[in-house]
């Protein structure tokens, strides 16, 4: 059986709606994988909206959603995530880097309050399951279905997950800042022999000495990676607001110039892994 991959927003730090970015996306963080009856997604950038829509067209009423972490661009789109008011509807939420920061639920229910926003989380009635796991954990969402976790170098911490199922590999890593000196071993035994791995691609190599400490890589790391753990294709992701399509294009092409493994993702290109 096949790992079906879904972009629903490939964009970094901000959402980018506008005529300058309309190939490749403006959505923020999100993923959808369906393995069998399930779905597996990740991130609750802004991309989600439109993953929530879809799901109520399907009349998908049950999933369980990564995070790889709680920074803004990951998580602003999930009030917006229709399905979760649906009181016929379940969601488990999981987060493994805040097991000792008073957990995910408590970031989500924040996000959702006073001040900020006018709907309370407790306006969602659809049975919202909030689950904490230490990262490095392995994680088992249904039978056949296997999920690795890694810690990845972000400030205040992010997870990287490998999805595994009958004998496919995908892995999901951002964000992540990487050593020019060192490949992260993490990574590369992480992503080894992975058919799909989806990168923290924000920045070039020529910008990323004037973005160090902000927690993010470039795409020619990327390909470093995925060639010396002999992965099989890389998705170029979480794309920086300040490259617009014009300048994705030439992204682009160098990466595949360089690898022909590699290929920009955009908001709601379809992948599938067998």
């Amino acid at each position: 059986m096949a790992i079906e991959v879904k972009f629903w927003g490939v964009r970094g730090s901000i959402a980018c709606p506008s005529p300058d970015h309309v190939v490749y996306g403006g959505n923020t963080s999100c993923i959808e994988m369906r393995v069998g009856d399930e779905i597996l997604i990740f991130d609750a950038g802004t991309g989600i909206r439109n993953l929530g829509k879809d799901l109520i067209r399907r009349n998908v009423t049950h999933a369980h959603i990564f995070l790889t972490h709680t920074h803004w661009d990951h998580i602003n789109g999930f009030p917006f995530f229709v399905p979760a008011y649906n009181p016929n509807a379940s969601f488990r939420v999981l987060a493994g880097h805040l097991t000792h920061q008073g957990g995910v639920e408590r970031v989500f229910s924040a996000q959702m309050a006073d001040p900020t926003f006018p709907v309370p989380l407790s306006a969602m009635q659809s049975k919202l399951t909030f689950e904490d796991f230490s990262v490095g954990d392995e994680l088992h969402p249904a039978d056949g279905i296997v999920i690795k976790t890694a810690p990845l170098r972000h400030p205040n911490g992010a997870t990287a997950f490998r999805v595994e199922h009958d004998g496919n590999a995908v892995c999901y890593v951002t964000d992540t800042e990487h050593d020019p000196e060192t490949p992260d071993p993490i990574i590369l035994d992480f992503i080894e022999d992975a058919d799909l791995v989806i990168y923290d691609c924000t920045y070039t190599d020529e910008e990323f000495p004037q973005k160090v400490g902000w927690g993010h890589s470039t795409w020619q790391e990327g390909i470093r990676l995925c060639r010396a753990a002999n992965a099989k294709q890389l998705a170029l992701f979480h794309h920086d607001p300040e490259h617009d399509d014009a300048a994705m294009t030439v992204i682009e092409q160098k990466a595949r110039a360089t690898w022909s493994g590699a290929f920009a993702a955009r908001d709601e290109m379809v992948l599938h892994i067998e």
